[in-house]
């Protein structure tokens, strides 16, 4: 792929379509695949998803990229679901994961006030520095569609809160993940990507 290209793994889902459209936005190459020899060479590397942990597990490991996923050393970006699957496992079906992010993805807790799953807009605090997060303004909206979610933990580096504080942003050595959808988060989201891209290798 050339240089500044970003591979985008195929790990099914709705949400693709509107990720492919976000970097043709920011006007940066961005290419959907599977094959691992892509992966590798991107310079930059999404893992997205929605739906079940299980699934996704077993269509990352048809497709012989469980490895190759662990051993990347470029930027990666999980998304959504792509968070819970970096992370040691998620408790949807008790599945494990690939072991990248400690952390395991948990069902959030709920009331009437509070329903799960959580979908809409909420604001997130970032808790640490990161490049990923540069420009993008404190308690900045970005939109969530999820059941399970990654504990506040060392890894965090943004927070949102549904019942209770979970991880909205997490990042551990070159891999960072967002819980929520940046490819559907308007300006914030946006930003984020465009931050994604440039961030340093």
């Amino acid at each position: 792929m050339s240089s500044g290209s970003i591979a985008i793994i195929d790990s099914g889902g709705a949400n693709i379509a509107s990720l492919l459209y976000a970097f043709k936005r920011l006007h940066t190459d961005a290419t959907l695949t599977t094959d691992a020899g892509l992966i590798k060479a991107a310079d930059r590397v999404i893992l997205p998803g929605v739906g079940a942990a299980r699934d996704a597990m077993r269509r990352l490991r048809d497709s012989r990229l469980i490895d190759v996923i662990r051993e990347l050393t470029q930027p990666v970006l999980g998304i959504c679901l792509g968070m819970h699957l970096l992370a040691d496992a998620s408790e949807e079906e008790d599945v494990e994961c690939l072991g990248i992010i400690p952390g395991t993805a948990r069902k959030l807790p709920g009331d009437t006030s509070c329903p799960v799953p959580n979908m809409g807009w909420c604001p997130v605090s970032q808790t640490a520095d990161h490049e990923l997060l540069s420009d993008i303004g404190a308690g900045a909206y970005f939109y969530f569609l999820h059941s399970y979610a990654l504990p506040v933990s060392e890894c965090t580096i943004a927070q949102a809160h549904h019942a209770e504080p979970f991880s909205a942003v997490v990042g551990h050595r070159n891999f960072v993940a967002a819980q929520f959808h940046p490819e559907r988060s308007a300006a914030a989201g946006s930003k984020l990507l465009q931050n994604f891209v440039g961030i340093h290798s």
